[in-house]
C-alpha cells in the first residue's frame, strides 16, 4: 500500500576529452551513485516521498470474506450503524492523526491505535500496533510490551472519551512521516490508555471492538 517503488535505469556517458584513466575514474564513482540510488529505490520507496492516509465508514457487522471499511467485534460496544472517520497528514517531519467517532457506547473510554494490517473481518487480524522503529523482541506470538517502542511518540494513539450520544474525537501529532510503510487500520479497544505504562501494561491493550481500514495515498494527490 505504501510502496512507490519505480524502475530505476541510467547510462553513463563521459563526452569531454579527458584523460583514459581520469574518464574511468569518473565512470566509476557516478555509477557507484546510481547503484546506490537503485538499491534504495529497490525497496520500494521514494527517498524524500511521504503518504496521508484516510478512512472513513459507517460501522458494519464482521465479514471475513468481504470487511467493510468500519467492522463491529462487540455491537453492544460499536453498535451497527454508527461512524468512524480518521485521517493521518503528513506535515514537514511530523503527521497529524485525527479521529471522529459516532455512535458507540455513550460516557466511557476507549483505547484506539493504528495497526499494521486492514480490517480482515476477525479481531486480531489488523495484525500488531504499528510502530515507526519497530521493537525487535516482538513477534506475531509476542506483541511489544517494551515502552521504548510501545508508546505515543512511536505508535500512533487516538483514544477517545464518548458523550452522552456516543460521539467523540481525537487528536494527536507524532514525531515521523509515513515512508515505506505505514498503519493500515485503527482499532477501537475496550478500554482506554492514557499512557504507557499507567492503567495496564505498555502494549497490552485490552479487547478490540471495532475496526476502520485505512487508504493510503502520495501525500499532495
Amino acid at each position: 500500500m505504501y510502496s512507490s517503488a519505480r524502475r530505476c535505469a541510467q547510462t553513463v556517458v563521459v563526452h569531454c576529452a579527458v584523460p583514459r584513466r581520469l574518464a574511468l575514474a569518473i565512470v566509476a564513482v557516478v555509477a557507484g551513485l546510481v547503484t546506490t540510488a537503485c538499491a534504495y529505490e529497490g525497496l520500494g520507496v521514494e527517498r524524500y516521498a511521504a503518504f496521508s492516509a484516510h478512512g472513513d465508514g459507517a460501522i458494519a457487522a464482521a465479514t471475513p470474506s468481504a470487511p467493510a471499511a468500519a467492522i463491529t467485534y462487540n455491537p453492544s460496544l460499536a453498535p451497527i450503524g454508527g461512524h468512524m472517520t480518521a485521517s493521518l497528514t503528513p506535515s514537514g517531519d511530523s503527521t497529524t492523526a485525527d479521529l471522529t467517532v459516532s455512535g458507540l457506547a455513550p460516557n466511557r473510554g476507549f483505547s484506539v491505535i493504528a495497526h499494521t494490517n486492514t480490517c480482515g473481518g476477525v479481531p486480531g487480524g489488523e495484525g500488531p500496533r504499528f510502530q515507526k522503529r519497530i521493537d525487535p523482541a516482538a513477534s506475531p506470538d509476542k506483541p511489544s510490551t517494551n515502552p521504548e517502542y510501545s508508546n505515543p511518540t512511536n505508535e500512533i494513539w487516538l483514544d477517545v472519551h464518548t458523550d452522552s450520544a456516543g460521539a467523540a474525537t481525537s487528536h494527536t501529532t507524532v514525531p515521523f512521516v509515513l515512508t515505506d510503510r505505514g498503519p493500515e487500520s485503527i482499532v477501537v479497544h475496550d478500554q482506554q490508555q492514557t499512557t504507557a505504562t499507567s492503567t495496564q501494561p505498555a502494549g497490552q491493550t485490552s479487547d478490540r471492538v471495532a475496526c476502520l481500514t485505512l487508504t493510503a495515498t502520495p501525500y499532495g494527490d
